[in-house]
C-alpha cells in the first residue's frame, strides 16, 4: 500500500481526475485493495465493501491483491481479493507504479461512463 502514498503526492495531482480519498467506506464509491488478503482478513474486506453505498467499484492493486503474489503457496492466503468481493479493475505490478494506479482510475472512469450510457443514469 506504500505505493499508493506516492500516487497521492503533488507530483501526480490526483485532484485533476476528481479523485479524493475518504476515510470512511460509507462516504466512498471506490475501494482500493492493496496487499495480500488472508482468509482471516476476508470477512473484514467484505464488511467494508458492504458498507459502501451503491454504486460502488473495486480496484485490485498489485500482484498480492490480485492473486496472492509471492505468498500464493500459503494456505492462509486468498488467491485474489475477487474470491471475496467483485473487482472492476486490476492493477498489474509488484509493486505497481503510481502511473499504473492512475491508469486504473482512468480505466474505471471509462467503465463508469459506459455503465451510465447503458443504464441511462
Amino acid at each position: 500500500a506504500i505505493e499508493m502514498i506516492g500516487t497521492y503526492m503533488a507530483h501526480y495531482d490526483l485532484d485533476r481526475f476528481g479523485i479524493v480519498p475518504w476515510p470512511s467506506p460509507r462516504q466512498s464509491d471506490v475501494m482500493i485493495v492493496a496487499g495480500t488478503v488472508t482468509k482471516k482478513m476476508a470477512p473484514a474486506v467484505k464488511l467494508l465493501y458492504e458498507q459502501m453505498p451503491n454504486p460502488k467499484w473495486v480496484i485490485s492493486m498489485g500482484a498480492c491483491a490480485t492473486n496472492g503474489g509471492p505468498y500464493t503457496r500459503y494456505d492462509r492466503v486468498l488467491q485474489g481479493v475477487d474470491k471475496v468481493i467483485p473487482v472492476d479493475v486490476y492493477v498489474p505490478g509488484c509493486p505497481p507504479r503510481p502511473e499504473a494506479l492512475i491508469d486504473s482510475f482512468i480505466a474505471l472512469q471509462e467503465i463508469i461512463m459506459e455503465e451510465r450510457k447503458t443504464t441511462g443514469a
